[in-house]
Formats: structure tokens, sequence, C-alpha cells
């Protein structure tokens, strides 16, 4: 699986320190976001991730565009997923690969700025209200109050995820193309609960397989507890897999991660897998496509570049997947790389899975 967001930026020198990041190019430059799939589906990718991660009305209203404007970007960056995947099939290499698209939906914390993502600073309604002098937190207080304030912040997230969901679905030409829905770099245990909300009012189990793929930085989950201390992998995983009674998503994923907190947090989301089985019948996928290793500072939207890269990182992170599929919790492992990961981890890594399994 690929994610192209990076790649604009170093393969084809895409300026994309834009309110639109991957966006940006769907309008003003299509033939890019074509060749950078294709990049991707030459290295190996079965599943492309849409350059629609950014891509809502408030991120559209705040870069200019109308909402006309923005609906007809947010649907073009289907289709030129469906184009690419048409002109490399048409390659005399790729005619036995089953290429799948998924669509890119990232978190509510993706349209501010700075980012949140890492962070989860959401402002009301979606977040706590603070005052200036008050410690910054992501967490309301544990009272009836704090409560109420965040089923309604639950109910505000599930409405902002239905409206995107309902943009892609309301056109038919755009929705028969997707063949996954992926949330991505969720970074609240909240927002997991309104994302099941919003599928659920979509529809629910007659939904396109669809995952929600949370976000670990420096190894911990950004959601904090009132009491101190950080929610866990087996607290996001019983959120997207367990708990409530809406639909439960057909994988759990973690994105935009550091390769090494791999191992210590799949080991918190096993039990939640083997629950998922006893509850639903079935066992969840796994998706997992962490960063190259390079650091990311949202403040200054940098990179700082790590060692891990291209065969080195396709070897550890190989051994990684190898290992959740051996251990059999999940019913497979869809596997690829997020930021600062190019075609050249990609195609070293589908060649450590094809020729171990």
């Amino acid at each position: 699986m690929s994610v192209q967001g990076t790649t604009l930026e170093d393969v084809f020198h895409q300026d994309i320190s834009h309110a639109l990041w991957s966006a940006k190019p769907i309008d003003e430059d299509p033939e890019v976001i074509i060749s950078a799939h294709l990049a991707f589906l030459r290295a190996g990718a079965d599943v492309i991730l849409t350059s629609s991660y950014q891509c809502a009305y408030t991120t559209f209203e705040r870069a200019r565009y109308t909402q006309d404007d923005a609906r007809r970007i947010m649907l073009k960056s289907v289709q030129l997923a469906k184009e690419a995947r048409r002109r490399f099939l048409e390659e005399p290499l790729a005619a036995s690969r089953d290429v799948k698209i998924a669509l890119s939906l990232g978190p509510y914390g993706a349209m501010l700025y700075p980012a949140q993502e890492f962070d989860g600073f959401y402002p009301p309604p979606y977040g706590p209200a603070l005052s200036p002098t008050q410690e910054k937190t992501n967490a309301f207080d544990d009272t009836p109050e704090g409560k109420a304030q965040e089923q309604a912040a639950i109910d505000e997230l599930a409405k902002f995820h239905y409206e995107r969901l309902c943009t892609f679905a309301g056109d038919a030409e755009t929705w028969n193309v997707v063949d996954f829905v992926a949330f991505e770099t969720v970074p609240l245990r909240r927002e997991i609960y309104a994302i099941r909300k919003a599928v659920e009012r979509f529809g629910g189990e007659s939904m396109k397989p669809w995952w929600i793929s949370t976000d670990y930085p420096g190894g911990r989950f950004p959601e904090t507890k009132t009491d101190g201390g950080h929610l866990t992998a087996t607290d996001a995983a019983s959120a997207a897999l367990l708990d409530g009674e809406e639909a439960a998503a057909w994988g759990f994923g973690i994105n935009c991660t550091g390769l090494e907190f791999l191992p210590a947090l799949l080991e918190e989301a096993r039990p939640v897998a083997k629950k998922h089985l006893e509850k639903h019948g079935k066992r969840p996928w796994l998706v997992l496509y962490p960063n190259r290793g390079d650091v990311y500072d949202p403040v200054t939207q940098s990179w700082r570049e790590s060692s891990g890269q291209g065969q080195k990182w396709a070897d550890e992170f190989g051994a990684v997947v190898l290992v959740a599929i051996a251990q059999g919790d999940w019913e497979g492992v869809v596997a690829g790389g997020c930021c600062k990961t190019g075609p050249d981890e990609i195609a070293a890594l589908a060649g450590e899975i094809r020729t171990r399994i």
C-alpha cells in the first residue's frame, strides 16, 4: 500500500506546504498526482490511497475555494487514482495485478493549522474549552459536565466525517471506484467513536470495507487521561473494534508512527483482535503503514531525516509484518508506508514480503 503526500515533495518536487497539502495539485497539476500513483504501482503497491487526506469543506474554505469547487476537487482525487490504475494495468508487467483504491480521509485535526493529528488539541466544540492560563490538554474533565461535553464533541465530529462520506458517496461514478475507506491518523478515542457513529448513520454493515488508523508519536497515543498518562493502543483498538453498538471497523490500523514502536503497540492491540473474534465471529484486518523514521515538526513543516531507508526499512518492517501474520490474531495484514516512504521503500517491502510468504 502507498501514501503519496511526501513523495510529491521529495520525488516530484511539489510545494505542498499549503492548507490543502497533497490535495493542492489535484486541481493545479493532476498529471503529477497520476505520476505519483504510477510510481508506487510500478514499485509493487497493490493498494493506492487517494490524495484526499486533507480534503474537507473547511480546509477548502480556508484556502478560498467555493463549496462547488471543493466538491469537484474531492471527487476528482478518486478519478485520478482510477486513471492511474487504468494506465498501469495497460502496462505489460501489470497483467496479473489486482489494484485497489482506498479513499483517504484524514482526521478533523488535519484540517487545523497547525495540524493536530499528533497532539489532538481540538478547539470547542470538538475539544475542551481552555482559558489562557490553563495547561493545554485534549481530555475533557471526568465530571458529569465534562462527559456531556465529550458526547457533544463526538456528535460534532461525527457530523464532520459523515458530511465527507456523503460527498464521495453522493456521486455514484466516484463511489463505485472506491474499494476501501481509510480514516487515517486519528489521535483521539472520541474521534474513533465519532467515525463509527458516522459510518453507522451512513449505512453500517453495508459500508465498503473500512479501517480506522491511529498514530503514536513517540510511541504514545496522543489522547491523555484526566489523571495523567496517555490512552494506549489497547484503548484505541477497543474503540475501533469493540466498544459500543455501532458498526465495528473492518480493520484497525497504525500509521504515521515510527517503525521501532510497532512491536510493543501490536502486543497491546492483539487482545482486542481476539475479543473481536469472540464478539463478531470473525477476525479484523490489521493495517500497518509506519513512517520511514524521519521526524516531522508541524510548526516549521519540515523533516529531520533518519538513516532507516530503502532496504533497511523494508527488512525491519517486513519482520514485524511476518510476526503479525504468524500470530494469527488478524484476518490479514495490509502493509505499506506513510510519511517519507517512497517508491524505493515500497519496492523493497514488496520484495521482502512476497519472497517470504
